[in-house]
């Protein structure tokens, strides 16, 4: 029996199944996702997604591809599509059962045939392969498969348009089609002597749950060419393929296998999040001639195709654990770097010409992120020669002053202000205004501070100019900050943070919100010991949760137990309650520090184990973007969030660590 797997029962409830997705993707930067039931429920989902020439961002080029299977002159449509006020077909009445491991794989029983079906993305290929098997038929059948082709950016939708290029070229076992001159051709080819029908149709206005309930638009028409159609009897093995050229249907099968070997059985917890954790670094060549990858990003979420340096910075130490990959963790150090304007990272929204760069918190997660790369590599010397230069600039930037009024004080804490905008990690927007500016003096962001300042004191190599310039200058301002910090942050009546205090000082919130944590987390805290257990009990009763911490406490008036509804509802609790679980890591980490081995590890074990259950929960394998603050705390966002695999990953590490440091030493 698979680890991940789903009955008929399960099934023929769409109330469940249709809120069970997977995502697969490859190393050549396409993607495969839908429900387990196969039906579209956003425009995100498709059978092949995949980067096109020319063109920015991933396309949607094969929305699905619908069965129909004949058998004794009786017709089983398996496909399934939302249309208004009804399901149509609605083939998953014949699923037996699906499972998860190691490729995705429905089972359909209709009258004495059973079919399976199961697909993959090539590895290094835009392209996806569909393996029909028939387990079992009394007699002959016929299969007809029916691609519906949508050609577009993942963020659009298509409707019937009389200017597509309809024509099919015929090409061995199979046909090609360009729906739009700046589109590659889509080769789609079917071994097994099938025969190609052509018999065009558009299908109008499918509907995609998920966009209607956001308030975006959600209906599409999709263009259905024709058909290929094969005989089958019981063991025939059928094989599908689109991709960007044509290649010998004869080799399907043998690619398959191939294919097939090299994934990772999600046999278990950890493999899942080994194989999710591998999905999100993304390595791509400048042409396709060149012969080293010249730029390797992490994907922030799926199936949201965004890139940026807090992401990267944030989930590259977890997601290089698993396979104990320091090559790829300095690649994508290194890539950001190569985007830096100053002080400052870029964040890719949807496409290279969507690009910002205002975080005052970004510039020093990097720190972070190169002080785990520095106690993996355990070399010093060599971190402080590739990377010296660029902490020296954005230290002298931050204490110089620079965009978005970002600037050290002469007390060394730093603050930062723009009007519209959001400077930290808690970035959502309604009307082009951001929901928690948070400007002034953030919390989070003066601990992160600190750390970078330590860490650059700690690592500035002696004999060289750049080491030499860093220790002079900033000798004895990490001991100033910490003083500050504990000065304008710490309250010992009320035991916690402020989270925030105002540009001009004269106020501070005082919301009980996760940022504190990280003060207490980070590998140079501004707390002493009494100090991070009292942050961490006031933290454990008012933000945890067993998906993470709540991104504010219930008490607050402004909090939001809930992530539904339209974009404009979710953005109110994206950081006003919805639960963030990649601060379990750094809760964990805090915990750790000043815990007992007794009391520490069986609590922290049953957190990190508690994320077993969220493998089967919304993005199979894998861990959603948010929950709801409110239980049962439902998962909710994109299915599958970069840093929350990424730290809860370094949380089991971290657990590791903690085990084998504090193992009783034997007399």
């Amino acid at each position: 029996m698979s680890y991940i797997q789903f009955d008929k029962k399960q099934l023929l409830d769409l109330s469940y199944s249709l809120n069970k997705e997977i995502i697969r993707s490859n190393k050549a930067g396409a993607y495969s996702s839908t429900t387990i039931v196969g039906c579209n429920t956003k425009r995100y989902h498709g059978l092949l997604v995949a980067h096109q020439p020319g063109l920015e961002g991933v396309h949607v080029l094969l929305s699905s591809l619908d069965e129909t299977v004949i058998v004794n002159n009786a017709s089983f449509n398996l496909g399934v599509h939302k249309y208004p006020n009804e399901y149509n077909p609605n083939g998953f009445v014949y699923m037996k059962d699906f499972s998860a491991d190691p490729i995705p794989k429905s089972t359909y029983r209709m009258k004495n045939v059973v079919l399976t079906r199961e697909f993959l993305l090539v590895e290094h290929e835009e392209r996806v392969l569909v393996r029909y098997i028939v387990e079992q038929a009394t007699e002959e059948i016929t299969l007809r498969l029916f691609p519906f082709l949508a050609f577009r950016n993942v963020n659009q939708l298509l409707r019937a348009d009389e200017g597509i290029q309809p024509g099919i070229s015929t090409v061995e076992d199979g046909v090609s089609i360009q729906l739009y001159p700046q589109y590659q051709e889509l080769f789609m080819q079917v071994g097994n002597n099938s025969k190609f029908v052509s018999q065009a149709n558009w299908y109008y206005n499918i509907e995609y749950p998920e966009d209607l309930e956001l308030g975006a638009p959600y209906q599409e028409d999709l263009y259905v060419p024709g058909y290929f159609e094969v005989k089958a009897s019981k063991g025939d093995i059928i094989l599908f393929t689109g991709g960007p050229d044509v290649i010998k249907a004869g080799n399907l099968l043998r690619m398959f296998n191939n294919q097939t070997r090299k994934r990772t059985a999600r046999s278990s917890f950890e493999n899942c999040l080994k194989v999710s954790a591998e999905q999100f670094v993304l390595k791509t060549r400048s042409t396709p001639e060149a012969r080293k990858y010249d730029r390797t990003d992490v994907i922030a979420s799926y199936q949201r195709y965004r890139r940026g340096g807090r992401d990267a910075f944030i989930a590259i130490p977890g997601l290089s654990l698993v396979q104990d990959d320091l090559k790829s963790f300095k690649a994508v150090l290194d890539t950001m770097l190569k985007y830096r304007k100053g002080a400052f990272f870029p964040f890719w929204k949807y496409n290279d010409s969507q690009v910002t760069y205002e975080a005052i918190d970004t510039p020093l997660w990097f720190f972070w992120a190169l002080q785990q790369y520095t106690h993996r590599l355990g070399d010093r010397q060599a971190v402080w020669k590739n990377y010296g230069k660029a902490i020296r600039e954005i230290l002298e930037s931050y204490r110089d002053g620079t965009e978005y009024q970002i600037k050290m004080q002469d007390d060394g804490l730093l603050s930062g202000s723009e009007d519209g905008i959001a400077l930290t990690w808690m970035d959502a927007y309604i009307d082009g205004q951001p929901v928690t500016p948070r400007a002034g003096f953030p919390v989070e962001v003066n601990a992160l501070w600190y750390n970078a300042v330590c860490f650059a004191l700690e690592i500035a190599g002696p004999r060289s100019t750049e080491g030499k310039k860093v220790l002079n200058d900033w000798k004895g301002m990490d001991e100033k900050i910490k003083k500050s910090f504990q000065k304008a942050f710490w309250d010992p009546k009320k035991g916690y943070l402020a989270d925030l205090i105002s540009l001009d000082r004269k106020n501070k919130d005082w919301s009980v919100r996760p940022n504190q944590i990280l003060a207490a987390s980070l590998p140079f805290s501004p707390l002493s010991d009494t100090q991070i257990r009292s942050v961490i009990e006031v933290v454990k009763k008012e933000l945890l949760t067993p998906r993470g911490l709540r991104s504010l406490s219930k008490r607050e008036a402004s909090y939001q137990g809930n992530y539904r509804g339209t974009q404009t509802q979710r953005r109110l609790a994206y950081h006003q309650g919805s639960v963030w679980p990649w601060l379990m890591g750094h809760y964990v980490e805090a915990y750790l520090k000043v815990a007992e081995r007794e009391e520490a590890l069986p609590y922290v074990i049953s957190l990190y184990r508690g994320f077993e259950e969220t493998m089967s929960e919304h993005g199979i394998s894998s861990i959603s973007e948010v929950y709801d603050g409110d239980a049962p705390h439902a998962p909710r966002g994109a299915i599958s969030q970069a840093w929350n695999v990424a730290e809860i990953i370094r949380t089991g590490k971290l657990i590791e660590e903690f085990d084998k440091a504090t193992q009783p030493v034997s007399l």
